[in-house]
């Protein structure tokens, strides 16, 4: 590297590039979904730890995506938020890796428990007299361990490769966090690893779960379709059509981000679709996954009938 080029000790997060009227109003808009969705959140993993009638692998993997959404969330809004109402857009050069790293990590993680929650309405479904037995405690238990170990050591991989380069360039990241992909356009060595590491890891975080939740769910409709009752189809039907929504936007979003090839303008719609991964789906999974269920709107009925006698 030549003498005349410094290594990069902070970065600028260029954010929206918006009117300054505009970025308030969208301070005080992203605030009420942010805290929206750390209420409904923290309420569902609150819900399902007080009543023993959630204590089903069903709602045990509910309460780590909970957790993943509040954890995912606070993770990158924070510091957008203070950006939109702040001139100094500046940060450290340690909290953007770190900020990188979980941001992975907690998309790793809720990729896999999405699958493994497919996996156990697949189980509930098709196999309904063998359920207790093949989703047994301590199978959830493993299922769990395994996605936030891989959700921690395959990002781990990626920020490790990410530390070698030199970063002495332009120290502007054209994004409102740390995102991975912003941040290796700095380097100023060769990236063709970290992008060949990318690929595969996209390849087996997000094609290899999305192709076995959606042979989950066509095993599910094939069953849903033996149903003789029609409220019961019409149930069925409406469960997993909600589930497949949210499966479909999130593996979606994530692939366009890191498997579509560049292209003119993409930086731009990348910030749109890490902004709904970062704030709406973690708003909207606790309304999908949750609180549209019968049990769950009960406990929460039984709870708030209690606290006001």
């Amino acid at each position: 590297m030549g003498g005349n080029q410094s290594w990069a000790t902070e970065f600028m997060l260029l954010g929206f590039q918006l009117s300054a009227e505009t970025e308030v109003l969208l301070f005080w808009v992203f605030s009420l979904l942010y805290t929206f969705s750390l209420l409904a959140n923290g309420m569902i993993f609150a819900l399902i730890c007080l009543d023993q009638r959630l204590h089903t692998p069903m709602y045990y993997f509910l309460s780590h995506l909970a957790i993943i959404d509040i954890s995912y969330a606070s993770n990158n809004v924070p510091k957008m938020l203070a950006n939109l109402v702040t001139q100094k857009r500046a940060i450290s050069f340690v909290p953007c890796i770190m900020q990188t790293f979980l941001y992975l990590v907690f998309g790793h993680t809720e990729c896999l428990i999405l699958l493994a929650m497919s996996y156990d309405r697949y189980v509930a479904i098709c196999h309904p007299l063998q359920y207790t037995v093949i989703m047994s405690w301590t199978v959830c238990r493993v299922l769990a361990i395994m996605s936030w170990s891989c959700g921690f050591f395959l990002p781990l991989i990626n920020v490790l490769l990410l530390l070698r380069l030199p970063f002495c360039r332009s120290r502007e990241i054209n994004h409102f966090f740390c995102e991975l992909m912003s941040v290796l356009k700095l380097a100023c060595a060769d990236t063709w690893l970290n992008k060949v590491v990318i690929i595969t890891d996209c390849t087996l975080v997000l094609v290899g779960p999305l192709c076995l939740v959606l042979v989950s769910y066509t095993h599910i409709l094939c069953a849903i379709l033996k149903i003789q009752s029609g409220e019961g189809r019409r149930k069925a039907f409406s469960t997993c059509s909600s589930h497949l929504c949210v499966v479909g936007l999130f593996f979606g979003i994530a692939m366009v981000v890191y498997m579509v090839p560049d292209s003119s303008q993409r930086e731009e719609k990348e910030k749109l679709l890490s902004l709904f991964h970062s704030l709406f789906n973690p708003m909207l999974n606790p309304l999908i996954y949750s609180l549209r269920n019968a049990q769950v709107k009960d406990t929460l009925c039984r709870l708030l009938q209690v606290r006001s006698r």
